[in-house]
């Protein structure tokens, strides 16, 4: 499964060929509906400045946008048929919403009642039939790119361990590791290779289309040569980490050196995109702040009921921000107000009992979040990014992770890709992978990677995946 990188971030191609079938699914449904409600396309009364293309293509960007928010883009999504199902529904539940804002803001994209209905019908039964023939079509051979991998030691095991599942070998499929007679073999005996005749003539024999380089030691017999032949030949070359940011939209940190940070196509940052940055941080926390403030209100509401008119709303904390800089961070608060009463800083927990009733509910739905649109516009943190974290716990981690400082090159953010791809972190292993996850974040940012995790974020939000 072939992918192309839009604005440095890795987008599969069978899933992008996808969305464009269930694009014209939806164009085509409104125009079938229009024929059954009408007997015509061209329904009397309509407005020329809105004929019913365009109609029909704002009602699929509209689903195809809820759709992306459910997850039914990810490659990686396990869930089978049912979860699929559910998903869609509740997609077109979302899109139907959006289409209802978008009918009173420009009435003359309104799409009657009656067409309305049927398109919808006919919609969700060819999304469900599309999905169908996908999903079986997706873990098909055909698809997969054939993967050697060159090296069967420690570094060539990550992919044994960390890509075990059918769902992460989607868009690959491994023919075997090469065997490296200067290291040692880790991977299982029957997954190596030992190929006396050069590289290039097996992977032409084998219909190899890419080969990682997973060579722990490359000072000593690196075949660079052969791989020059490869690469000059037609056949992809990549190193394994750039193999694994690809494939887990992560940046491993085992396998990170220094020299691929310096060398790599990502981690700037130009003024075009700290302007452009700033905009859309000023636009996305006054648009959300127009829609959110009846659940901040909630929140308050809740908050002097649980604990009395006198209770404080806020909760500031210090937090790490932009280049190592302290701020202080404002939320709803719902934990008690002597949380912390021994004075030292602590992970929440799972079913933390220093969390309210109240706090509960704002925290599983992100709510107690809504106040940092407020530093947003401060500007000590940006609309996405990292999580902040608190300045005892940023000492403790640089400490015993390598590279964690490295997240704060750019301003902290509400949203970000860690949050979206791994759940709460409660402990120095879970700050451990959410820093790979960062990394990917800093090396590619770009204001369409920022729209992408805000409409993705709907689904942690729905769901309340991660929250404690």
């Amino acid at each position: 499964m072939s992918s192309i990188r839009i604005f440095k971030h890795h987008i599969r191609v069978p899933y992008l060929i996808l969305g464009l079938f269930e694009l014209c699914a939806f164009i085509a449904a409104t125009h079938i509906g229009a024929l059954i409600r009408f007997g015509t396309l061209e329904p009397t009364g309509q407005d020329p400045a809105s004929p019913l293309i365009i109609r029909a293509l704002v009602l699929g960007a509209a689903f195809i946008i809820s759709m992306i928010a459910m997850g039914l883009y990810q490659a990686r999504l396990r869930e089978g048929l049912t979860g699929m199902l559910i998903r869609s529904a509740i997609s077109f539940l979302l899109g139907s919403i959006i289409l209802s804002l978008c009918f009173f803001l420009f009435p003359t994209l309104l799409i009657g009642r009656g067409v309305f209905i049927v398109t919808i019908t006919i919609a969700f039964l060819s999304i469900v039939c599309i999905r169908w023939c996908f999903t079986r079509l997706v873990d098909e051979k055909i698809l997969k790119r054939r993967v050697l991998v060159l090296g069967a030691g420690r570094r060539a095991n990550n992919i044994c361990q960390r890509l075990r599942r059918k769902s992460d070998r989607r868009g690959f499929s491994v023919i075997g590791f090469m065997h490296i007679s200067s290291e040692a073999d880790i991977v299982s005996n029957e997954l190596i290779i030992s190929h006396q005749g050069s590289l290039l003539e097996y992977a032409v024999d084998n219909k190899i289309d890419e080969i990682v380089v997973a060579v722990d030691d490359r000072r000593k017999n690196f075949p660079i040569n052969e791989l020059l032949d490869c690469k000059l030949s037609g056949i992809e070359v990549v190193d394994i980490l750039t193999f694994f940011e690809r494939e887990t939209g992560k940046i491993e940190l085992e396998l990170l050196h220094p020299s691929w940070m310096v060398f790599s196509d990502g981690f700037s940052q130009s003024n075009l995109r700290t302007y452009s940055e700033r905009l859309f941080d000023i636009v996305a926390s006054l648009t959300l702040l127009c829609f959110a403030w009846p659940l901040m209100a909630f929140a308050i509401l809740g908050i002097w009921l649980e604990e009395g008119f006198k209770a404080p709303i806020f909760y500031r904390q210090r937090r790490v921000g932009l280049n190592g800089e302290v701020f202080d961070v404002l939320k709803f608060r719902s934990m008690r107000i002597d949380a912390e009463k021994s004075g030292q800083a602590q992970w929440a927990t799972q079913n933390d009992p220093r969390i309210t009733q109240t706090g509960r509910i704002i925290r599983k739905y992100r709510i107690d979040e809504l106040p940092q649109i407020l530093n947003v516009l401060k500007g000590d943190m940006g609309f996405v990014g990292p999580r902040p974290e608190r300045p005892e716990f940023v000492a403790n981690l640089k400490e015993k992770i390598s590279y964690y400082d490295e997240r704060h090159r750019i301003k902290p953010g509400i949203a970000g890709w860690a949050q979206l791809c791994y759940p709460y972190g409660a402990s120095d292993n879970d700050a451990k992978h959410k820093l790979e996850y960062d990394l990917y974040y800093v090396k590619n940012h770009s204001l369409f990677l920022d729209i992408l995790i805000l409409i993705q974020t709907v689904e942690v939000i729905l769901f309340g995946k991660g929250a404690r």
